[in-house]
């Protein structure tokens, strides 16, 4: 597979997303708050080899659609304090992420 190929992004700025919420054995990149919690899709920041292969010296092809998605800090963390409008950004690659 060349190093240019690339999975198609599925997703745009303001689409709707959440994240799968799945517990595999091994690297992974999504952080485990982050599961299973929807967000705002901010924007798509390119396509890029899959660390969770490179962890393990494959070549992570073909690329994966990098996303910036927006999470509000109340969805986030129970019992956040923080003003209702806080939120935090977090960098997901697209297999973590489902249509919503």
């Amino acid at each position: 597979m060349a190093e240019t190929e690339a999975i198609a992004a599925l997703f745009k700025a303001g689409d709707c997303v959440r994240v799968r919420e799945a517990y595999p054995i091994g690297h992974v990149r999504t952080p485990y708050y982050i599961r299973g919690k929807s967000g705002v899709i901010e924007r798509l920041c390119g396509a890029y080899p899959n660390p969770e292969e490179l962890a393990y010296a494959r070549p992570g092809l073909p690329r994966q659609p990098l996303y910036r998605v927006r999470f509000r800090q109340t969805d986030v963390w129970q019992g956040y304090r923080g003003k209702g409008d806080d939120t935090v950004d977090i960098e997901i690659y697209q297999h973590w992420l489902q249509a919503q």
